[in-house]
């Protein structure tokens, strides 16, 4: 094995990004054959590397897992209140997973879970631009202009403007009516998750496309429009599709 950079060793070891990785060397946690580590160091195979006093194995096997979220869960270790963690439905081998950006307590779907850092920063990071397709039921029928303002123009946020591909469920599901280069939609749309209806000419269903994801960007896009999110469901992120995984079950998949 040739050198490796401490803190991309880190990353796919322990499951943080690189900038985490490097955040840990700052504050000391990190040591090197019983020395404090530096930002910058290499590793070889032979070097003993420490976190919080615990050794760090040079080989360590992989894991990628997808589940279908349920409403109602939350993405974090704890317990938000009455709400119960993700975790509570995985096995015991499948805890110490660290989830690959997150879905919110009233939000389902595709939700990614994995030990490889490396994997998690690069699906998350915004310069990789990793498309997310999520199946979204307002509170009532998008006028036209604005649907326009946010697939053209984008909605001012108080965290900067935000721009996603928007396109009517019934008509997504017919393919030869989604725009070109965004026939990923149709398949989304043919395929209804479960507790939402089918897509008729008066729905109030929608399939979004986005490559950012910001703290609640879809509900509070929409919300600065008047309207309420009643469902939001994900059905792919970057490569990865829920298919037919049930509601609060998972599967192992490959890396991509």
């Amino acid at each position: 094995m040739s050198q490796i950079r401490l803190n991309k060793f880190l990353a796919e070891r322990i499951g943080v990004s690189r900038r985490e990785a490097d955040e840990l060397i700052e504050a000391g946690k990190i040591t090197i054959n019983g020395k404090l580590a530096k930002i910058g160091e290499k590793l070889d195979k032979g070097d003993k590397v420490c976190y919080n006093k615990k050794i760090i194995p040079f080989e360590t096997e992989y894991l990628y897992v997808a589940m279908n979220k349920p409403v109602g869960y939350v993405c974090s270790r704890r317990a938000q209140g009455a709400a119960p963690t993700i975790y509570n439905l995985l096995p015991k081998e499948y805890k110490n997973l660290k989830t690959v950006g997150r879905l919110d307590k009233d939000s389902s779907g595709l939700i990614l879970l994995t030990n490889d850092g490396d994997f998690a920063f690069k699906m998350t990071h915004p310069k990789f631009k990793k498309e997310k397709i999520y199946y979204v039921t307002l509170d009532k029928p998008l006028q036209p202009l604005h649907q326009q303002m946010i697939s053209d123009y984008g909605i001012m946020l108080d965290d900067g403007p935000s721009k996603f591909t928007i396109i009517r469920a019934e008509e997504s599901a017919d393919g030869a009516m989604c725009p070109k280069g965004h026939e990923d939609l149709a398949r989304a749309a043919r395929s209804v998750p479960e507790g939402h209806a089918a897509p008729s000419a008066d729905s109030s269903q929608y399939i979004v496309k986005l490559s950012e994801g910001r703290n609640r960007q879809i509900r509070r896009t929409f919300a600065a429009l008047g309207y309420h999110v009643v469902k939001l469901h994900r059905v792919s992120f970057g490569a990865y599709h829920l298919n037919n995984l049930a509601p609060g079950k998972h599967q192992l998949i490959d890396k991509n």
